[in-house]
Formats: structure tokens, sequence, C-alpha cells
């Protein structure tokens, strides 16, 4: 976590860099204030709540593909076994398959940090995720991924491996072992369903990972600012679309980036850098193909399940830390600088990155099946330098930031198979702009951070425009009451709007997703012992697509649910 975001997130960060590794003081908070609120003999079931997948009215054949039991398994190998197609009570015709889906489901027991874990088949990542925190009486949680755009990869007659990395360290103190399984569902296609090409994801899916064997994730890892990581990748020739989706989550000094002090407040009040972290409040991972800039990431603000006040993730996880978003970057216009056979390399990058950041990618890949050959040309390619403005007023330990950034990609590119002549144009645009509010001696902090991104791509009349906005807020206040106590007070409101509009001769299809989470805690510490706490959370989550619905409004309140209102009818309140 970032030593400049709220004291109390100061206290609570986590000291092993399997999750974040940031104060020496920290861990004692943690881990007392899991058990100090062990007060229930009833195991705990965390979610992340989320609309429900749409699923065929038929029966999955089930493949449990993992079980295991990660306990000191921090900087070891990822846990691997073969992963073959399932068999039984599954249909001759594999392409008969209309949903798959990955269902991981975890139980622990005791003591233990957060810690972040991945999924790879054949090098491709297919899920990130972060464990939920176990207390004295048991922890419970499931996460199911719709996974069905990895279809050709999961559809492979040839055997591959499927590797988890999930580093936890269990010792005297901290005693929680996570109990995994790992569960693909195959869903048959309705009789007489139509099949949609499209929607069958891509051909081929090549990873840009790391390779085993190894002792960590497949992940890349970013430490700073100045780091690049390469990695060579060949397509065939055959190609005629290209998207590379990215993984991205964010730890140790960096956890909470957007809550980071400039450089210019830490070196002027003579703040140590261990401590208090800096390079300002803003970040971008810069993806490069060939040393081209192709594609930015200005990542959701994702709080893991121990962050801020971890009772304010209990039993309503933090938005997308079951789930970490992925990140999908259109390379097709820039199709013709890579149709000749040759190996070339993406980069990745983050700025004004401090350590780490774990970072992969998945090239997705549409195959002319009629063709051993296409060709491609870039039309058009810009990408002008970062447009950004920090404007800050403070004295001593006291003041206002401001942090403005904006960007803008546009690529236009032709690829030319047995389909036609196929022109593609992508366009992202990016703006920021993050507020910071230092006060009581920097004992105050109070941040409000917007992100929107605008992007389009087109392609011989078929179009999607994408608009997304991430907000996030967060007031937080220490008070000395003397004697060695410590009142800690953090409010945060996380959330995201997200608007997708699909344009063709078909007509127009429009989805929208508003996502919203607003918790409020307080933690009261003596002599860096908690002595109680409490956090309360509600979260508002709204999907429509003009066919279907899916309305979520639910409340909770130190480990109980207060309230917990669904409805798949597009008439809600």
């Amino acid at each position: 976590m970032a030593s400049s975001l709220l004291l109390l997130i100061l206290i609570l960060l986590h000291t092993n860099p399997s999750a974040a590794n940031l104060r020496k003081t920290t861990s004692l908070f943690r881990s007392q204030l899991i058990s100090a609120a062990a007060i229930s003999a009833a195991p705990t079931t965390y979610f992340e709540v989320t609309k429900p997948i749409p699923l065929p009215k038929t029966e999955p054949c089930s493949y449990l593909a993992l079980k295991h039991n990660f306990a000191s398994t921090y900087g070891k190998p990822p846990v691997h076994t073969t992963y073959k197609l399932p068999s039984a009570n599954c249909p001759s015709d594999i392409n008969n398959f209309s949903k798959i889906v990955l269902e991981f489901t975890a139980t622990s027991k005791g003591k233990q940090f957060d810690r972040i874990f991945g999924i790879w088949l054949g090098g491709v990542e297919i899920l990130r995720s972060c464990t939920a925190e176990p207390r004295k009486n048991g922890t419970i949680w499931t996460v199911k991924k719709d996974i069905t755009r990895y279809r050709s990869l999961l559809l492979r007659k040839t055997e591959q491996t499927l590797a988890v990395y999930l580093g936890n360290v269990v010792d005297t103190k901290y005693t929680g072992v996570y109990h995994v399984n790992v569960t693909f569902h195959f869903y048959p296609s309705e009789e007489n369903s139509d099949h949609d090409d499209h929607d069958a994801g891509a051909d081929l899916i090549i990873p840009i990972s790391r390779n085993l064997p190894l002792n960590d994730g497949l992940w890349f890892e970013i430490e700073n600012s100045t780091h690049v990581v390469k990695t060579e990748f060949e397509i065939p020739r055959n190609a005629y679309r290209a998207v590379l989706e990215v993984y991205v989550s964010f730890h140790e000094r960096d956890e909470f980036w957007f809550g980071n002090y400039p450089n210019e407040y830490i070196s002027m009040n003579n703040l140590s850098a261990d401590e208090y972290y800096g390079n300002g409040p803003f970040r971008e991972v810069i993806v490069q193909l060939d040393d081209l800039l192709v594609g930015a990431i200005w990542p959701f603000t994702v709080i893991y399940t121990g962050g801020v006040n971890p009772l304010l993730w209990r039993p309503i996880t933090g938005i997308g830390s079951f789930d970490l978003p992925t990140y999908d970057i259109e390379i097709t216009p820039l199709l013709g600088r890579i149709l000749d056979g040759k190996n070339h390399t993406f980069a990745f990058s983050v700025t004004n990155a401090l350590n780490v950041w774990y970072i992969d990618a998945n090239l997705h890949l549409w195959l002319d099946k009629e063709s051993d050959r296409t060709e491609g040309k870039v039309l058009s390619h810009h990408s002008p330098p970062l447009s950004s403005s920090i404007v800050s007023n403070f004295s001593g330990l006291d003041g206002l930031f401001t942090t403005n950034v904006s960007r803008t990609i546009v690529s236009r590119g032709w690829v030319r198979s047995s389909r036609g002549l196929i022109n593609t144009d992508s366009c992202q645009q990016l703006e920021y702009t993050n507020s910071m509010v230092l006060g009581n001696q920097a004992d105050l902090q109070i941040l409000d951070q917007v992100i929107k991104l605008n992007g389009s791509v087109g392609s011989n009349g078929v179009s999607t425009e994408l608009f997304r906005m991430f907000s996030v807020f967060v007031y937080g206040d220490s008070v000395d009451k003397g004697n060695g106590t410590t009142v800690n007070v953090a409010n945060v409101s996380l959330g995201f709007n997200e608007t997708t509009r699909k344009r063709s001769g078909l007509g127009t299809f429009t989805s929208r997703l508003t996502n919203w989470q607003t918790g409020n805690g307080y933690l009261v510490s003596k002599n860096r012992d908690v002595v109680s706490g409490l956090g309360s959370t509600q979260q508002d989550y709204l999907y429509s697509d003009g066919e279907s619905c899916y309305f979520r409004n639910v409340g909770s309140s130190n480990y109980t649910i207060l309230h917990d209102k669904k409805s798949n009818s597009c008439k809600h309140p």
C-alpha cells in the first residue's frame, strides 16, 4: 500500500511482497483486527457483486482440474497440472459448447494477509484475483468467470499445462492455508440456437507472459518508472484481426498509487521516501509494439480485501478484487507491421511507477481459414506525448495538489483477406484528474480522482464505442487521543460507469453498467494494538442492455448483511 494515503491506510499495510510490502509496523494491526473480529462460530462467505453469467438451459459437463492446499508457496514454482478436455457426459462435437465458465472455490481458517494469485493455461492468463482474508472461524468464497472468449485455447485436443501461482506464507503467526478447487464447466448449446462466429472468440491466443519453470507467477514485474520489460512473439501470416488483452495489478509502494505524494512535497518537508511514497498519484501502463506506443491503460483503482480498513470488505469484497479487470487494445490497424513471418516485440512499462506492478497479456488472433497469407498496411498512427499539469499549494505538511493528464492514440490501417479489404480505425482518448487535500499536519487526507476513457473501433461499417469513468474518493483522518490511543477514520467511495454501443447494418446495441460502493469505518488502536473497529459497506449495481437487466442493492456491517435486494426486471426503482 502507499504511505501517501491516509494514516489509517499507512498503519494497515501488508508486510509480505506477495500482496503488498510497505511498512514495518503494519502487520500488527491487520492480524489482530482479524482475530478480534472473529466473533461468530460460523465461517464467513465472501462475495463480489456482479451480474450472473447468462447460461444456456443445458447441463454442463464439468472438470475439476486442480485441487491444492496453498501453504508455504511464496517464492516457489506455480502449482501445475495437465489440462485436458472433459470426456464424461460431454457432446462429441466439442465446437457445440456455447458457454465455458471457470469456477475458483477456496476456504481458509486462521490469520493471513490477502494474496494476489493468477491462473494460466498454456501460458495464457485466464484469471487474476485476490484471496479473501481468513478469520479464526473460517472463510469461504467462490469466483465464477465467463471464459468463453478463450474457447479456442480451452478446446484444444492436445494436453496443456494449467498453472496456478498463489504465493502464501504460513508460520506460527500467520496460519491461514488456502484450500483451492479449480473447476471448468462446459455448457453445450441449446437445440436450434444460433451460433455467432464473432462471439466464438479468437482462433488463436498467444501468451505474452513469462515461461515455466520459474519461482513466481508468469506475470512480468515492473519495478520502477524506468523499468521496461520486453518479450518476442510471432503470429501466423493469415491473421486478419488482433486484440491484445492486458492483465494489470499493483502492489507494495504502488498498491495505493492514486494517493501517492508529489516528490516536491516529500523533498521540501524532508520526509523519508521509505515511508512517504512519491512520484505523485498518476500512473499509466504503456504498451509498445516494436517500440511504437500502441496503447495506454489507466487502470481502475481496485482495493484488495485487506485494503484501507479490512472490515469494509467483509463479506462484500471490493469491486474487481475477486476478478481483476482486463484491458483490450485493438492491434488490427497495425497488423501490417507484423504480418511478415518474423519475430516482433511487445514491451510494457508504467509511468511514474514505484514497485511493483504485475503485467502480462494475451494476443487474440482471428485467422483467415481460406488463405495461408493475408497482407496489411498501416495508414496512419498518432500517439503524441502526454498532456499534463500539476498545481500545488502547500505550507509545511498541509496543502492542496491537483493533477490533470490527457492522452490520445489513433491508428488506421487495412488488412486484405479472403473476406475482402478490411479497413479498421481505432481511437483511445483518456482524461485524468486527481485532487488531494492534506490537513492537520497530514493526519487528514482527502482525495478525489476521476479517469475517463472514450474508445472506439470501426471496421467496414461496424463500430464499437466504449465510454468508461472510474472514480475513487477517500477521506481519512487520524486523531491522537493521548495515552497511546489513536482513532483512525476512513470513508471510501469507489466505482465506475460504463457504456458500450455497437453499430452495424442490423442496428444499434447499447449496454450500460453502473457499479458503486460506499464504505465507512474506523479503528481504535492503543500502543499499536487494535482495540476496536467498525466497517460498513453499501453497494449498488445496475446493468441493462435493452433485452436484459440486473439490479442489486446490498449493504453490510462487520460481517453481517443488513439488506440485499436483487432484481432481473428492467422496471426496478
